[in-house]
């Protein structure tokens, strides 16, 4: 039940993260070029609205495979090894992310 709701809550936040990047990555007013992207990665508030995205994106789409992998019943044995496995992939790629996010 836990993961259920944490599927709903991570679907709000990428709901309002999407909307934000698509508004200001994809259809901003001119160009898009790469010093328009570094120069907005500078400021530490959209540093820390990408990784918030990163963390959403993430645990959305890990506990959304779980769950997934948990419905089929020749899993089911393996359910912990499977938790195991996406909380340390979740780990990996969140500091990943952060490390490229925080490069700029």
């Amino acid at each position: 039940m836990r993961i259920f709701l944490l599927q709903r809550y991570t679907a709000v936040a990428l709901l309002v993260f999407l909307t934000i990047h698509m508004v200001v990555v994809h259809y901003p007013p001119g160009e898009i070029h790469f010093s328009n992207i570094a120069d907005r990665l500078e400021n530490p508030l959209w540093k820390a609205i990408d990784i918030a995205f990163l963390f959403a994106v993430l645990i959305h789409a890990l506990t959304g495979a779980y769950m997934v992998l948990t419905d089929v019943e020749r899993f089911d044995r393996f359910k912990r090894a499977l938790a195991g496995i996406a909380v340390i992939a979740g780990v990996l790629l969140f500091i990943y992310g952060t490390q490229t996010i925080l490069a700029f």
